[in-house]
């Protein structure tokens, strides 16, 4: 009864923050005009800029900030309790995460939709413009190489071989959609009910289908399933908009909902209640909660990509300015309810607090280990709330890994799309007019991302092993050391959490300096940066003390660089605002 009452509390809380603190951000405090001309209508090309639906451009701009971490986050964050997790996705969402997606899409969408590393150099100047430009590309090329690596896993033959059926139809789906609808010759109802049931068919299918009658030994390789991903990206960067990207994450959008209103309205009807502790202040091998927690739950509260996202692809297709709330602000919530589903799903869906305790394991070996174990967790604790409508096991787990698959898989076309977009910004600055065009960019795109999912990097470890007796007890021990080889990806994969963090924070800077500018009041955007600022560098501090400990010479590398990146930006704002302030409390003469 506890959990009932708390997600129906937070379900409320969600309704209040829209209803009321967005329309004040919206009518107050940026003012939102519905006669402003969007870039989608001043620069169209019906490549990257294009009005767009608000109902089509929310299942987009929805669809892709929602990939893997709001579900991982969360699953993960739950070691120390539901508690601290479920207080920071929920509040955590309303005052910092939608405020900082809703500030990205109106900045992007009255400064010509450029990126949010573009804007910078209008509102903190050029240095900050390659901070941004450096922070996104390694930011956005690291979390989807680690993408890659988590869908091959998924797609393995012993885990959830059922979720590739109706992902790569849906592709197929989508483009036949997308050609319909841009020629004219179908409406969109009919077309998003015949792809939507498509889908389901597909899913429905895929459980007598699942491995294809193949053996493990017979079943594709993970390389062959990584090749196939990033092919998958690189022809959702080049393409329309409209052929590829916009119905494929339209039609995916409606799954999305589809799963989170089932799996809400199961766990009412479950009664599930909590099986975890609501507060765990030192579970084991696991740091601090405070800042961890933040930079742990990441996307499922506040996310520095969604400003890429905002800036990138859903500004540009931004019919209507005052689409901005319900868009930016609105699908950040979406978002949110997915976070908050899975810390209850992993808290609540087990049914035994000895079950629960199954969820444990070493903090610091989540990239690798942890995190299968708690997209798995989700999966099986998201499945246990759609019993109540009479699914197996076997088809709610179907289901909803096809959903988890799905979210991440939409973030994958489009991060891709944003990257090229980060790329052909770079090129441009640097005078490379040949790099700074579609194809090209995509590439480069394509092989950032490939670099972290196939690259290894050998690690020494220490094997600690029995020597056994005759009569099989332990004589001794002896330590040796072994090497491992181990992708690229998830050896930085403990940076995602500070670099994604970052960018939001630097986000908020932005959006501060764009009020403060205004002579607006600031606080609503400067109160989140400084939280943001705060926990990323303490935990960047956190983590390069254990970096060094450890003596892991990348990781202490690439760590330096972002803490001094964050450092140098934190001083360009300061001397922005002040410069601001200076300008008005001068007298006029």
């Amino acid at each position: 009864m506890t959990a009932a009452l708390v997600v129906a509390a937070s379900l409320a809380v969600y309704a209040a923050g829209y209803l009321f603190y967005s329309r004040w951000l919206a009518t107050r405090l940026f003012e939102l005009d519905e006669h402003a001309v969007t870039p989608a209508h001043a620069q169209r090309d019906d490549v990257d800029y294009l009005p767009t639906r608000p109902g089509v451009l929310f299942g987009h701009h929805y669809a892709s900030i929602t990939g893997l971490a709001p579900m991982l986050g969360p699953a993960v964050a739950v070691i120390w309790g539901w508690l601290p997790a479920l207080l920071w996705v929920v509040l955590g969402a309303i005052f910092v995460g939608c405020v900082h997606d809703f500030a990205a899409l109106v900045l992007s969408a009255r400064h010509r939709g450029l990126s949010i590393g573009a804007i910078a150099e209008d509102l903190l100047g050029r240095r900050a413009k390659r901070l941004f430009h450096a922070v996104i590309f390694f930011g956005v090329a690291l979390a989807m190489g680690v993408f890659v690596l988590f869908i091959a896993g998924l797609f393995a033959h012993e885990r959830y071989p059922q979720a590739i059926l109706p992902s790569g139809g849906l592709m197929l789906v989508a483009a036949l959609i997308g050609v319909l609808l841009h020629s004219g010759r179908a409406k969109l109802l009919p077309a998003t009910l015949l792809g939507f049931a498509a889908l389901i068919a597909l899913i429905l299918l895929a459980v007598k289908l699942d491995t294809f009658g193949l053996s493990a030994e017979r079943w594709p390789s993970a390389r062959s399933f990584k090749l196939s991903l990033l092919g998958y990206g690189l022809l959702a960067s080049v393409l329309p908009v409209w052929s590829l990207l916009q119905p494929r994450d339209f039609i995916n959008s409606l799954l999305l909902y589809l799963g989170l209103l089932a799996m809400f309205t199961g766990f009412f009807l479950t009664g599930n209640d909590f099986v975890a502790p609501a507060l765990v202040l030192a579970p084991e091998g696991a740091p601090s909660l405070f800042p961890f927690v933040f930079i742990t739950i990441a996307c499922g509260a506040a996310s520095g990509f969604h400003a890429l996202v905002s800036s990138g692809t859903t500004a540009k297709q931004l019919d209507n300015e005052r689409h901005a709330r319900p868009i930016g602000y609105g699908a950040m919530i979406a978002e949110s309810l997915l976070g908050l589903l899975a810390v209850v799903a992993c808290t609540a869906g087990v049914l035994a607090p000895e079950a629960w305790t199954g969820v444990g394991g070493l903090y610091h070996e989540w990239g690798t280990v942890r995190g299968p174990v708690a997209l798995s967790n989700f999966i099986e604790g998201g499945a246990s709330f759609l019993t109540p409508f009479g699914l197996s096991a076997e088809l709610g787990a179907s289901f909803v890994a096809v959903v988890v698959v799905s979210f991440a898989l939409t973030t994958l076309d489009s991060a891709t799309r944003l990257l090229r977009y980060n790329i052909e910004e770079i090129s441009q600055s640097l005078g490379w007019k040949r790099v700074g065009t579609r194809w090209p960019a995509s590439f480069l795109a394509v092989a950032a991302i490939g670099f972290f999912a196939f690259y290894t990097v050998s690690e020494a470890r220490d094997v600690t092993e029995a020597v056994l007796g005759p009569d099989g007890q332990t004589l001794s021990t002896v330590t040796r050391s072994i090497v491992v080889e181990r992708e690229a990806g998830l050896v930085l994969w403990a940076l995602f959490g500070t670099t994604n963090q970052l960018l939001a924070a630097m986000t908020l800077l932005l959006a501060t300096r764009y009020l403060s500018r205004r002579g607006k009041p600031t606080w609503a955007t400067g109160v989140p940066m400084l939280i943001m600022f705060a926990s990323t560098l303490l935990a960047m501090l956190g983590n390069l003390r254990d970096f060094w400990r450890a003596g892991d010479v990348p990781l202490i590398v690439v760590g330096g660089v972002l803490l001094t990146l964050a450092l140098w930006l934190c001083v360009e704002g300061v001397l922005a605002l002040r410069a601001d302030r200076r300008e008005r409390t001068q007298p006029l003469v």
